[in-house]
């Protein structure tokens, strides 16, 4: 069925009646920026400038074609008056935000060049890691690819109870590949088809749109460390060099109920976490590196058939490094990381109203390289009646990378045993051969994982990224790894409207791997 239009003067006109905390004029420009050399490079930026509010709400990355990274409170009413100067049609989508329909950045609300864009929301999420970047259906990789990103970062009571680190100790990450060509500009799906089906591989990583991945920090300094996976499609296995284990202690929903230790951490594309760094063990100049540890993913994902990546591209199976961090001369700062962080903000399963039946979603190929969703590509303001949902209800849903879902095996909870063996090589097909991750991402609200099922993953896949994830928490972006299925327990409420659903690896999401749920 198709939903009705909406009101003709969203996103038009200012309300007299809203009275904005925060008022933010945020321009998408064509750009020049000096990333590798004096030869300047060809990008996208959002340029912001603030109306009302306090001087600490923008912060500009200098130097960068990211940003600005915008820093409010929860409960702020917040107006964006956003202004598209570029040649394509673009909007924004805040991602991670529970915000309505008309302020979530749906591809129906996208404006030309020339034309203005009214937001207004009330901040209602609890404090963390947000971000906003494009949402024009069959664009998005490019203009994100491009520049146009940045965070949005939420604080709250809680969060000022503790003595988290803040200032020059509170610190964005957001690490991209990128490929360029010998004139200094950006190369974006250099293999057509390939890259697209793949989702596209840079060969050097920025963090904070620069290459300079160089970070001079204070020996006795406690740092929080807000990553972002802000690449097209690559995920990342995140590590310190010394072996030393990385603390966890916010993910994209904020912070966690205790902080997690982890050997090494899966960041797949959209996610965030907050990491602790306390330098207080360190020497003046020592260097500590964070880097990506191998991950068998490259055989799988060409199928056998597809050739193999770009010669340039950073195989996922090799190590490389993500940021340098130089020890500098002590300068303390008095933050601590609590042992408790928050009160649990866990939704309970056992209130979803289809608990032993969960609304399944089969993220696969079909037909002739067609990503999908349940056989399903997005169609405009479409949406079937099994994406339908009632306001003020709690739920399940079962998102599976591979291979149908037999309704008793759903029941039992079993899913994917016995009937999705095609998709891991025994059956026969294009579809078959490619064996993708695929980073889900579900719009206005935040869910928490149930179970995470591996009984189909490849175990070698498997063994080599167990202890990197995390389940706890609140989150809205999570990653599917071939023959893995999720159920994630999430709750409808507040605004009724049209939000989407969909892969994040953005070439895949511009291929149509993206669908409409409704709430009524």
């Amino acid at each position: 069925m198709d939903t009705s239009s909406a009101h003709p003067n969203v996103g038009t006109t200012i309300n007299s009646d809203f009275n904005a905390d925060v008022d933010i004029q945020l321009k998408a420009v064509q750009s020049s920026t000096t990333i590798l050399s004096v030869k300047k490079t060809d990008t996208y930026s959002y340029k912001g400038s603030l109306i009302t509010g306090d001087k600490q709400t923008l912060q500009q990355l200098e130097g960068s074609a990211l940003g600005p990274i915008m820093r409010v409170k929860k409960g702020d009413k917040v107006r964006i008056r956003f202004e598209n100067e570029i040649s394509e049609k673009s909007i924004i989508h805040w991602h991670g935000l529970h915000v309505s329909h008309e302020n979530d950045g749906h591809p129906e609300h996208v404006i030309d060049k020339g034309e203005t864009y009214i937001y207004e929301f009330e901040v209602m999420n609890r404090a963390g890691t947000y971000w906003f970047h494009p949402h024009p259906h069959g664009h998005t990789g490019e203009q994100v690819y491009k520049g146009l990103a940045g965070l949005f970062i939420v604080t709250d009571e809680e969060e000022k109870a503790l003595n988290l680190p803040t200032g020059d100790y509170d610190i964005p990450v957001v690490i991209q590949d990128k490929t360029f060509d010998k004139n200094n500009q950006l190369v974006y799906l250099p293999n057509g088809r390939m890259d697209q089906m793949q989702g596209f591989l840079g060969n050097q990583i920025l963090i904070n749109g620069k290459v300079d991945n160089t970070l001079s920090l204070n020996k006795d300094g406690k740092y929080r460390l807000r990553l972002l996976n802000g690449s097209n499609s690559r995920a990342y296995k995140l590590a310190w060099n010394t072996g030393e284990s990385l603390t966890v202690f916010g993910v994209d929903g904020g912070l966690l109920e205790s902080p997690k230790k982890l050997p090494y951490l899966l960041l797949g594309p959209a996610q965030r976490v907050d990491v602790w760094l306390d330098l207080s063990k360190k020497s003046e100049n020592e260097e500590l590196r964070l880097i990506h540890l191998p991950i068998p993913l490259d055989n799988m994902m060409s199928g056998g058939m597809m050739g193999n990546k770009s010669e340039n591209s950073m195989p996922y199976n090799s190590q490389f490094d993500i940021l340098n961090i130089i020890i500098g001369e002590s300068r303390k700062n008095d933050a601590q990381l609590p042992e408790r962080l928050s009160v649990s903000q866990a939704l309970d399963p056992a209130d979803a109203e289809n608990r032993n039946s969960p609304r399944t979603f089969n993220f696969a190929m079909e037909g002739m390289m067609k990503w999908t969703i349940n056989g399903r590509i997005y169609n405009g303001m479409e949406v079937a009646e099994d994406e339908i949902v009632k306001l003020n209800t709690t739920e399940v849903w079962r998102i599976n990378n591979g291979g149908n879902i037999s309704t008793k095996n759903q029941k039992d909870g079993r899913g994917m045993m016995g009937n999705n063996r095609g998709m891991m090589g025994n059956g026969s097909g294009m579809g078959n051969m490619m064996q993708m991750p695929h980073p889900v991402h579900i719009h206005q609200l935040q869910f928490n994982i149930i179970n995470r099922n591996t009984e189909n993953v490849d175990q070698n896949l498997w063994n080599a990224l167990k202890d990197g994830f995390i389940d706890e928490g609140r989150q809205d972006s999570v990653y599917l790894l071939p023959g893995m299925y999720m159920d994630l327990v999430m709750r409808f409420e507040d605004f009724k409207g049209l939000f989407l659903y969909h892969c994040h690896n953005l070439e895949h999401e511009d291929m149509g791997m993206m669908r409409n749920f409704k709430i009524e």
